[in-house]
Formats: C-alpha cells, sequence, structure tokens
C-alpha cells in the first residue's frame, strides 16, 4: 500500500465534522503550543516553516541537537530560522551534542547536505555558543503549563536528558509527539532500526520507560509514505514566486536535494518522505491517523538489532509488560496532502523577510 488510508477513522471523521458543523464557525481555535526538539536538517526545516505558516500552532521554543548534523550546526540552523522567518523572539535552547550512548554520534551529510539543508549555506554568527542554556526550557514549560507540546523531530538524547533531569517538569506537558521508530517496516539504517531510535537507545529507552504519559509515537511505518512529490514542490515554488515569499523558496532547493537521495537510493520512489512535515500535522486537531496502544520497547543490547523498537501488536490481553504508548498505524493520506498545501499556500506563507544565503 503505496499511501496508508485510514477511511473508517475518515468516516468517523466527516460524521463527527457535520454534527459539530453549526458550532465550528462559533469557536475560535486555540492555538497549541510547541516546543520543538530538532537536528534542523531538511525534513524538520520544512516543518517547522510548516508550522511558521500554520495558524494552528506556535513554536515557542526550539531545542536544536546533534543528529542530521552536529549540534553547533543545528544551532546554527535554528538562529536562520529565526532570521528568515523574522521571529528572533523565539527561544532556542542548545541541546545535546552527543548521545547517552557515550559514541561519537553519525551524521548524515549525504542526506542533508554537509549544514543541514542540502544547497544552502547561511551565514549566521552564533558566537561563543551562546546556547549552552537548556536549563532555560522550565520557563518555557511554566510559562505555558496547560497547553505545551513537545514534538521531538530528532535524536532523543535532550529529551531524555530533560527527563532525567525535571522529571516534575515534564509531567505538566500537555502531549509528547515523537518521530521514531520502524515497528512492521525495515528500518532506514540497519535492516531493523530507524534513524532517532537507533541514534540514541538508551534515551530512547528512558523516554519509553518513565514518560509521565503515553507518547504518540509516528514511526517510519507511516512516515515513509508522507510522500511530496516534485510536481507538487513545484507547483509550491511557483506560488511562492508569485508572492516572492521568500521563507517559502526554501523549500524548493531542499527538497529538490532530498530527493536526489531518495532516489538515487530507490529509484522507483515518486517522491520525498517528508517525516517530520507528517509528525508536526500529527498535532493538529484535524489530522486523520489510526494508533494502536501497545507496549513498546527497545533493543539496547549492542548487536544486530540494536536501535530495533518493539511493539507487541498481537491480538490477545496477555500482552508484554512494557508501557503502553499510542503507535501510530496509518494515515489518510489525501487528507495530510491537502493541509500541506492548505497551510503552505495560505496568507501567512506570503510572509517573507529579506535574508542572503551564500
Amino acid at each position: 500500500m503505496q499511501f496508508a488510508c485510514c477511511m473508517n477513522t475518515y468516516r468517523m471523521f466527516k460524521h463527527r465534522h457535520s454534527c459539530l458543523s453549526y458550532f465550528i464557525t462559533e469557536v475560535v481555535a486555540v492555538k497549541k503550543n510547541v516546543l520543538v526538539f530538532s537536528d534542523f536538517g531538511i525534513d524538520d526545516f520544512v516543518a517547522v516553516i510548516y508550522a511558521y505558516f500554520n495558524e494552528e500552532i506556535e513554536i515557542v521554543g526550539v531545542v536544536a541537537d546533534y543528529g542530521n548534523v552536529s549540534k553547533s550546526t543545528a544551532v546554527r540552523n535554528a538562529a536562520y530560522f529565526q532570521k528568515v522567518t523574522g521571529r528572533e523572539d523565539i527561544p532556542v535552547f542548545g541541546g545535546a551534542e552527543i548521545p547517552l550512548t557515550g559514541r561519537d554520534p553519525q551524521l548524515y551529510p549525504d542526506i542533508h547536505g554537509i549544514g543541514g539543508l542540502g544547497p544552502l549555506t547561511p551565514e549566521i554568527d552564533i558566537g561563543n555558543d551562546p546556547f549552552e542554556n537548556f536549563d532555560e526550557i522550565k520557563k518555557i514549560i511554566e510559562k505555558y503549563e496547560g497547553n505545551l507540546t513537545i514534538l521531538n523531530l530528532g535524536r532523543l538524547s535532550s529529551l531524555a536528558t530533560a527527563f532525567i533531569l525535571y522529571p516534575s517538569w515534564m509531567a505538566k506537558i500537555t502531549d509528547f509527539y515523537i518521530m521514531g521508530g520502524a515497528f512492521t517496516v525495515p528500518g532506514n539504517v540497519t535492516p531493523v532500526a530507524e534513524a532517532n531510535f537507533y541514534g540514541d537507545p538508551y534515551a530512547t529507552n528512558i523516554i519509553l520507560e518513565f514518560a509521565p504519559k503515553q507518547l504518540h509515537i509516528i514511526p517510519l511505518d507511516v512516515t515513509q509514505y508522507a510522500l511530496i512529490t516534485p510536481e507538487m514542490i513545484n507547483r509550491l515554488d511557483h506560488f511562492y514566486q508569485s508572492v516572492n515569499s521568500d521563507v517559502g523558496l526554501l523549500v524548493k532547493p531542499m527538497v529538490d536535494y532530498y530527493y536526489q537521495f531518495y532516489k538515487e537510493r530507490d529509484p522507483t520512489i515518486r517522491g520525498s518522505p517528508l517525516h517530520d512535515v507528517l509528525t508536526m500535522w500529527a498535532i493538529q486537531e484535524d489530522s486523520i491517523i489510526d494508533y494502536a496502544e501497545i507496549p513498546t520497547t527497545i533493543v539496547v543490547n549492542t548487536g544486530d538489532a540494536f536501535g530495533e523498537s518493539i511493539g507487541d501488536f498481537r491480538k490477545i490481553e496477555d500482552k508484554a509488560n512494557y508501557p503502553h504508548h499510542k503507535v501510530a498505524t496509518q494515515f489518510y493520506y489525501p487528507k495530510f496532502i491537502d493541509s500541506f498545501f492548505r497551510i503552505m499556500t495560505n496568507v501567512n506563507a506570503q510572509k517573507g523577510v529579506s535574508f542572503d544565503v551564500s
């Protein structure tokens, strides 16, 4: 099944929508405040652009850490996001520089480019790393308590550190959404492991075991189908040219670079899987995603299964004794694409800030 479609969920959505349609016009949607943990590769950056254009989402802070690129490069890319959007008010926090495994992090310049943004190389001077400020995420949690979602798009080392240092603060978070894992499909860095979980299985294990509430896990099982085709990107780029959107014009060169990697690896693929955009979409009220509430764990022993995510999908009562979390199993692709284009071409997408890229 190339595009996952959860039709039962869609029918339920349509019924709910028709029953409530009278009231929808009377209610003003409350924005979801989101603290983003990101390693700022290409799909991460497109995801935060999507959030910037989105009237339902307010990014209230960014934790930049190693993953697709080094921590220092991720911090620079976060500062670049501030600059191109004119949102210098969004605080940036420095996250983890290495995984809890103690190994050197494995970076992915072949996928995301040397600087993480494909062919783009932003010239941003961040000085002598003023972002050793991780403790200050507590101020964000305090400010937005009652309406704060943590969205983890990269390795889980920084979030696990927060779980270790600030368990009482983590209990104040409204929801956790995590892109990671490969439960019923092959991995993308080993035959069984997905990059975010594999990059630091120890951190992933801490989060699975000690999360104060059930996680929403958006794994490779669904994100690999969140394909944006070159034709779609060309349509978006034409729109951004017509409205002179500086922010929007960043999308095509990055995604074209990303697609080239996937096309070389799999000549049959029809588009770029925007894993992190799907995860950002998942937090919206109108997203249509099926979840299985199941016991989950991760393999932390070295060997061929290192980093493998395990979910007990058996149709039995006596399941494995692992913590239960909500694992996405399928999503309604037409709704995702409709939302992606609606958000990426709305009036906010016509905003632009002058910038220089060398």
